[in-house]
């Protein structure tokens, strides 16, 4: 019996990925890639996973680095974007940098020998077509227009496509808990039961009134008059909040009031920075209110003179840029199927996930899944304790819903992963200074990874050989 094709729309990394991984569990894939029958104002060739920006993979060291180790687990699954970045490396210092005319042109080469694959150069406009029974829809960011609107209207979705203003995020062990507390407003306890879900950082009024002149004289990303920026009350970056009036913030998200400073009872806080969980690990920490347009180097030197944020390290920045993705959490299931149509799997950018490595991981283990349905099985997806883990747990269950527009696209971090604890001593007895302790933990991390995901490979090809 011939088996029936997968259909992967969309020819970038993430498709790419999909289909070589579909292919060779050997099952025949059709790769649609409407370039070069319609072109798109970002790329310049017709070859398949053209890198649109940089050349950079980024760091590529697992043993201290969460991409790195995303790296790591590609090469162990044989991912072809990882195999031909190798292969056309430059040099780069620690990271993994490409020729990027080369590195397409391998990508676009071994897909096009490969038996298994068929390169079908066409625009799937709408949704695709009823009798394809299995999809993956790779788009990224160009999603064109009718299939936006089709998904919006199969999703009961407002929006895929939008300016959105983005706070920072900041891992859990980087602040400062002698200074900060854990305190809801008025102890009111939320659906969980918890009356302290979240974490305040007090200011006095000079350490306020120093703040808002950061906040105002900080360097920020200008758009041009055709963007049209639509700024929402509900999401006003912060500094445009200080712009209307320097009271305007302390009124607003950094009101005070409700809240009691468990280290000096007696003192009033001017003005108090909340942070909010924001995954179900509780790693990693929004900044309640804290959407911004400052540049990166800004942000990290504004938000710093926070108290209890001095030291802090941030898994994201802040931003505000037009985007397209879905609110994967509530829309896809763990093996990234829509729910309102099962046929259908997304992969790449359009899930909530940033840069080119972590767009080629979901399309990696979207392409294994749809693989091992169509085969007869259905495997889970790889460990949270492993980076390609964390990153789908993340985008389809592990985010803790904040309301519209709390899900934010996110690149691999250690704050997506399980926490481990890192060793005090050397192998010496020494005692490790905080630098090296923090290395040796995510050495740790690595290795953990590293040996879960062999052992997850490992089933996954004993219940294909059954």
């Amino acid at each position: 019996m011939t088996t029936k094709p997968v259909h992967v729309v969309g020819g970038g990394l993430a498709g790419s990925e999909a289909a070589w991984q579909i292919a060779q569990a050997g099952v025949p894939v059709v790769l649609h890639e409407m370039r070069p029958v319609r072109g798109t104002d970002a790329h310049h060739t017709d070859r398949l996973a053209e890198l649109v920006c940089s050349n950079s993979f980024r760091a590529d060291d697992w043993t201290g680095n969460a991409v790195g180790l995303l790296h790591a687990e590609m090469r162990a699954l044989s991912s072809i974007i990882m195999a031909c970045g190798d292969a056309h490396q430059v040099p780069a210092g620690g990271a993994l940098a490409v020729d990027r005319d080369g590195f397409a042109q391998a990508v676009t080469a071994r897909l096009e020998a490969h038996p298994l694959v068929t390169i079908a150069r066409e625009e799937v406009a709408g949704l695709p077509p009823a009798d394809w029974d299995s999809v993956i829809v790779a788009t990224g960011p160009l999603t064109s227009p009718a299939l936006s609107q089709a998904i919006l209207k199969l999703t009961g979705e407002d929006e895929l496509s939008f300016f959105d203003a983005i706070a920072p995020i900041v891992h859990l062990e980087s602040i400062d808990m002698g200074v900060a507390w854990r305190q809801s407003r008025y102890d009111k306890e939320g659906p969980g039961g918890d009356a302290a879900a979240y974490i305040n950082c007090p200011m006095d009024k000079a350490q306020y009134e120093g703040f808002i002149d950061a906040l105002l004289a900080g360097p920020k990303t200008e758009f041009k008059d055709w963007e049209n920026v639509p700024y929402f009350d509900g999401c006003l970056p912060i500094e445009v909040m200080a712009e209307r009036g320097r009271e305007t913030p302390r009124h607003g998200p950094m009101k005070p009031v409700g809240l009691t400073n468990e280290h000096d009872p007696q003192v009033k806080a001017w003005a108090v920075v909340q942070l909010r969980q924001d995954n179900a690990l509780g790693t990693l920490w929004n900044m309640v209110g804290f959407q911004t347009k400052l540049k990166h180097a800004a942000q990290t030197q504004v938000f710093r003179t926070i108290p209890g944020l001095e030291k802090a390290v941030f898994a994201r920045l802040g931003g505000l840029h037009r985007n397209t993705f879905l609110n994967s959490p509530r829309l896809l299931d763990g093996s990234l199927r829509l729910k309102a149509d099962p046929r259908l799997r997304f992969a790449g950018q359009v899930t909530g996930v940033e840069g080119y490595v972590e767009s080629a991981a979901i399309g990696l283990l979207a392409g294994r899944f749809a693989a091992a349905e169509r085969l007869g099985s259905q495997p889970a997806p790889p460990p949270a304790t492993t980076a390609l883990g964390a990153l789908i747990g993340h985008i389809t269950g592990g985010h803790l819903d904040g309301g519209k527009g709390s899900f934010q696209p996110m690149n691999i971090n250690y704050g997506l992963m399980p926490a481990l604890e890192g060793p005090k001593r050397g192998p010496d007895g020494r005692r490790l200074p905080s630098k090296e302790r923090g290395r040796a933990k995510k050495r740790l991390v690595g290795e953990r990874a590293l040996a879960d995901l062999d052992a997850w490979s490992r089933d996954i090809a004993a219940m294909a050989a059954e």
